[in-house]
């Protein structure tokens, strides 16, 4: 399934180093919890994911047991499509099986 969706760049805390990350909306996340999928590390998700021209493979993983999923954004794509933190960016997201 693909989904499309806007979301807010934010810095992960936990982490002195630079990792951004996106929040995907709550009702996508229950979709994607709710979907069969292979066992993987963390209770992660392979997907592809889509920021303006960029497309590339990677994997969403939920903040918590219920809590929406989250994906990194990293440098590479930031700087290739001139965001950064606290923009808000639309993004989609397609589950791989």
């Amino acid at each position: 399934m693909r989904y499309e969706f806007e979301a807010e760049l934010f810095r992960w805390e936990a982490r002195r180093d630079l990792w951004v990350f996106a929040r995907l909306p709550d009702d996508v996340s229950e979709e994607i919890r709710l979907q069969p999928h292979p066992p993987a590390g963390f209770g992660s998700v392979k997907v592809m994911m889509t920021l303006g021209s960029s497309r590339w493979s990677t994997s969403i993983f939920p903040e918590s047991a219920e809590g929406a999923y989250i994906v990194s954004i990293k440098g590479d794509i930031r700087k290739a499509e001139g965001v950064g933190l606290g923009d808000r960016v639309r993004l989609g997201v397609e589950t791989l099986l």
